[in-house]
């Protein structure tokens, strides 16, 4: 259990990357990662669009106003809504596609590769802009984009663990 959490607590947001390319096999390897999620229902409404290309990157970046980081990659997890549950039980496609996010942050972090989650939804006017910058079909929602490189910077591992906000058997 030990090496589990710290591998958990090693993985930081890094925000400065290398030139060095993410190989095709490496983000293969993060997508594996992400469908071994677990899925409401089993449902499993994610799609991933991986983008490499200098044009696309750059796209992408462009309504990302708090997250224009210059990564060899991103990994752009999105919701299909013809996948997704139907209502009152639709948004669970929100929790599948965010723990498919969170694996990819901790297998990229595994493999040596740096991350950082740039969140898109549940902002509208963001979602609205990124979904046009990569030009996706309307029943496909970002949630999220993760850039992926080589780090140019290293964080020490945290511990964050606060004891006065867990509750035993009672709040």
């Amino acid at each position: 259990m030990g090496e589990i959490l710290d591998h958990i607590e090693a993985r930081r947001s890094i925000r400065r990357y290398t030139e060095e390319p993410v190989s095709r096999v490496q983000l293969e390897s993060l997508l594996r990662a992400a469908m071994a999620a677990p899925s409401a229902s089993n449902r499993r409404p994610w799609e991933y669009l991986v983008v490499t290309e200098a044009e696309r990157l750059a796209a992408l970046r462009r309504p990302l106003v708090l997250g224009r980081y210059v990564a060899p990659a991103a990994i752009v997890i999105c919701g299909n809504m013809l996948r997704a549950l139907p209502p009152p039980a639709r948004d669970f496609w929100v929790v599948d596609c965010s723990a498919a996010t969170q694996n990819i942050l901790l297998a990229a972090s595994g493999m040596g590769l740096a991350t950082v989650w740039i969140g898109v939804y549940p902002l509208r006017p963001l979602m609205t802009l990124v979904a046009r910058a990569l030009r996706l079909p309307r029943h496909i929602r970002p949630l999220a984009v993760v850039w992926v490189g080589h780090p140019a910077e290293e964080k020490p591992p945290l511990n964050r663990f606060d004891g006065a906000r867990v509750h035993w058997e009672s709040f």
